[in-house]
């Protein structure tokens, strides 16, 4: 795969008018984009151009949003914007929990939509810079490892492939093992302060995050019934 090309935005809608809103909106705020129709266009414009960040329809004929996610986690961390018709929270969990990174509910605001996009970039970035000062580049709790530059997470010597808001709401817990983190504290650490984000979605992240580990043999965070969730090694 190419080098992702840091502006560009992939759009994925079988409605043309769909794409040109979201297009309009996306190029007058200095990004570029490429767009596809289908769910296997949508790959085949992926592999070929890299983007990074993907605007994926729900509902497409054929291969749906929620498989060209499936799909795309096989190979890729790429943030994905969900777009849908249906505003059912069985809808907004499951995207979330395939490995999307927001979910937004047709009809939407052109402007509601380039800023979701910058904040999920803004986030995306910053889990790939050097850590704070006071983060080593390594950070090591137990059997897990967090590395801050190459943006990995590893359970003794499994490499565990992680999403930015998956390895961003790690980072938070790590700063102090076994302390209870609220949702709220998740909320307010974890994500931009101009994002809104439910209970819900803090708990489809968590939910991903140990499915992952799980798959390597490990059980890292802990509910705490009533308050949260804590790092538990």
């Amino acid at each position: 795969m190419v080098q992702t090309q840091k502006n560009l935005i992939l759009i994925v809608d079988d409605h043309p008018n769909i794409r040109e809103m979201v297009r309009f909106a996306l190029e007058k705020d200095s990004f570029t984009t490429c767009e596809a129709s289908n769910g296997a266009a949508a790959l085949e414009m992926f592999h070929k151009r890299s983007p990074a960040l993907v605007v994926l329809d729900v509902s497409m004929p054929e291969l749906d949003g929620f498989e060209v996610c499936r799909q795309l986690r096989k190979v890729s961390k790429v943030p994905i914007l969900f777009l849908s018709s249906r505003d059912e929270e069985i809808d907004r969990i499951l995207g979330l929990e395939l490995g999307g990174d927001d979910y937004l509910t047709k009809p939407f605001s052109p402007r509601e939509l380039v800023a979701r996009v910058k904040v999920i970039l803004r986030r995306t970035q910053e889990s790939h810079e050097p850590p704070a000062p006071t983060l080593a580049d390594v950070t090591n709790v137990g059997p897990l490892t967090l590395d801050f530059i190459r943006c990995e997470a590893r359970w003794q010597d499994h490499v565990v492939i992680l999403t930015a808001t998956e390895f961003n709401i790690l980072k938070v817990m790590m700063r102090r093992p076994g302390k209870v983190w609220s949702r709220q504290d998740l909320m307010d650490q974890a994500w931009d302060v101009a994002t809104h984000v439910s209970d819900r979605t803090i708990d489809s992240h968590v939910r991903r995050l140990r499915q992952k580990f799980a798959s390597v043999g490990a059980e890292p965070v802990a509910t705490v019934h009533g308050f949260g969730y804590r790092l538990d090694l």
